[in-house]
């Protein structure tokens, strides 16, 4: 009977526990659309700008112009560290903590970090890396300005020396399913090349250095924002398929335990029935 009062209580809290995930995922599925459409939204405007950079860049001088187009010898790095400030996502935290320290790892020169989320920040201290700032509870639709603060420490460290590169680490987000961690270069800024096609002369007004001396500031700021953007909608998946998981493991389970009672109870009413059918008999006999 106890193991039976046990079976009973084991699947109350498994059924409790589903509830939760069940709620938990359709909640990351509203934030999943949603930073989708944020993040899609931003992508237009991303590559426009990227093209008018490229087409600034091309002409005579142009790193002249402005330092964050400079390359010079690297005998430093930075790196900004996107994670969530949250668990319950599966492998995403896991698997660009892991990608990022490998990166780390195989440089040859001292590497500074600049860590966006709780999860990204307590790995790095817990194994010791040089960490410059840290930036947590963005919320899951930051704006701009948000991550402004992100760009502009990371622009502070190139120009002032302390970094002769710096690269931001994230996830990418290709599908619901399918979140990529991937590292790429911040600065120094590297302009795409112009296709033939849109090899064009514009006239820039006033001119088209003070266009690039602004336009600059303003491509680093949108790249981590857009970067940003991109690991909240990898988030938000991760974090809907691990419930969905976890509440398809739940179901299981209950399914499971449910056998097992009913095997125990049948078992328990087959003893007993015994227990009265014996007794039955010796009275007979008497």
């Amino acid at each position: 009977m106890a193991n039976i009062r046990l079976i009973k209580r084991r699947i109350r809290s498994v059924t409790s526990t589903a509830k939760i995930t069940k709620a938990m995922e359709m909640i990351a599925t509203s934030k999943m659309r949603r930073a989708q459409l944020r993040n899609l939204a931003s992508r237009p405007y991303a590559d426009k700008m990227r093209e008018v950079l490229a087409d600034l860049a091309a002409q005579r001088g142009a790193a002249e112009i402005h330092p964050l187009l400079q390359r010079r010898p690297v005998n430093s790095i930075a790196i900004i560290h996107i994670t969530a400030d949250r668990g319950l996502c599966g492998g995403f935290n896991t698997n660009l903590n892991r990608h990022a320290g490998g990166f780390i790892l195989e440089q040859p020169v001292p590497v500074s970090v600049i860590s966006v989320g709780r999860k990204g920040r307590d790995f790095m201290v817990r194994y010791g890396r040089n960490l410059r700032a840290e930036f947590t509870r963005l919320g899951d639709f930051p704006g701009l300005l948000d991550t402004t603060p992100v760009a502009r420490v990371a622009m502070d460290e190139f120009l002032g020396g302390s970094a002769d590169a710096v690269y931001i680490s994230y996830n990418h987000f290709i599908s619901t399913m399918t979140q990529k961690p991937t590292v790429a270069p911040l600065l120094p800024v590297q302009p795409a090349a112009l296709a033939a096609r849109q090899n064009v002369e514009y006239i820039y007004e006033p001119s088209s250095e003070a266009v690039l001396v602004e336009l600059l500031p303003r491509y680093v700021e949108m790249q981590v924002y857009h970067a940003v953007l991109e690991s909240i909608a990898s988030e938000q998946s991760a974090r809907m398929v691990a419930m969905r998981s976890a509440t398809d493991s739940a179901k299981e389970m209950i399914g499971d335990l449910t056998l097992t009672y009913n095997k125990a109870r049948q078992e328990m009413i087959t003893k007993e029935l015994l227990d009265i059918a014996g007794a039955a008999a010796i009275a007979v006999e008497k």
